[in-house]
């Protein structure tokens, strides 16, 4: 073999070598649609899917880029708190006032429930901020798209609910943070919103906020239930894949996920 030839087998063996896939550090993200037959399986045969059904049933989708969050949020607040139709905000933002004018007096067409338009409020990030107004964020004033994972769980506890905040940083164990979001997703009245880089799993788009719904034990993998159907569809994603994902810097500090029940349930 020429000295050439040489170092071109050199350089292919090394490319190979250090190719996706070739060990778990670089091993390729895979997502299993949720409109797949594999998708309807997994689910199926899920032993840890009791938020699944109060989700779907109660599934809010986000109307803009920038509004995971608040969608998220609303989504958990009306699959705690519908079903009891007590001391639900209702939403007037999507009537105008000269609509207004030509009903009954007295009448109000809206039905009480949470959406994207009145989970903030002035006791959390303002709407003007979550859209990009500037804010000072660790230390200086800049914008601060969306909502941080700190700033999520300040706006369900405005609401009355308990958010446990958990930073998926470099010391987080990922057996332990496993063993707590299966144990979650077994149990009615408390659910888990996950932040996570979109890139880490491959998708377009930056840092993402979304419910969960169901884990399959026999591949090891979770339901995101995506509030963005018009970038994502729900996928099944590895329980690694996505700790890795969350395992990941925001504005401050890594990204993670909220542990959320009702203490009035």
């Amino acid at each position: 073999m020429t000295a050439f030839g040489k170092r071109f087998a050199a350089l292919l063996i090394a490319g190979l070598l250090a190719a996706p896939g070739a060990g778990a550090e670089t091993r390729a993200v895979s997502l299993v649609d949720w409109s797949s037959g594999e998708s309807a399986e997994r689910l199926s045969r899920s032993r840890h899917k009791a938020d699944f059904f109060p989700l779907s049933n109660n599934f809010v989708s986000q109307d803009n880029k920038i509004f995971c969050g608040p969608a998220s949020a609303a989504t958990v607040l009306n699959a705690l708190r519908l079903r009891r139709k007590q001391d639900l905000p209702r939403d007037t933002a999507s009537i105008a006032e000269n609509e207004r004018t030509w009903m009954p007096k007295g009448f109000s067409p809206f039905f009480g429930k949470y959406t994207p338009g009145n989970v903030l409020n002035e006791r959390t990030k303002r709407r003007v901020e979550v859209l990009g107004k500037p804010i000072v964020t660790g230390g200086r004033l800049r914008p601060d798209f969306g909502l941080q994972l700190h700033q999520l769980a300040q706006a369900l506890r405005v609401h009355g609910l308990r958010a446990d905040v958990r930073v998926v940083d470099d010391g987080a164990d990922v057996e332990t943070v496993r063993r707590e979001i299966v144990a979650n997703l077994a149990r009615r009245d408390d659910y888990v919103l996950v932040n996570y880089a979109r890139k880490a799993l491959g998708q377009k788009g930056g840092g993402h906020i979304s419910p969960l719904g169901a884990y399959d034990a026999r591949t090891d993998s979770f339901l995101i239930m995506d509030v963005n159907p018009n970038s994502a569809p729900w996928v099944w994603v590895r329980a690694a894949d996505l700790i890795a994902a969350m395992r990941t810097f925001d504005t401050v500090e890594n990204r993670g996920y909220l542990l959320v029940s009702d203490p009035q349930s």
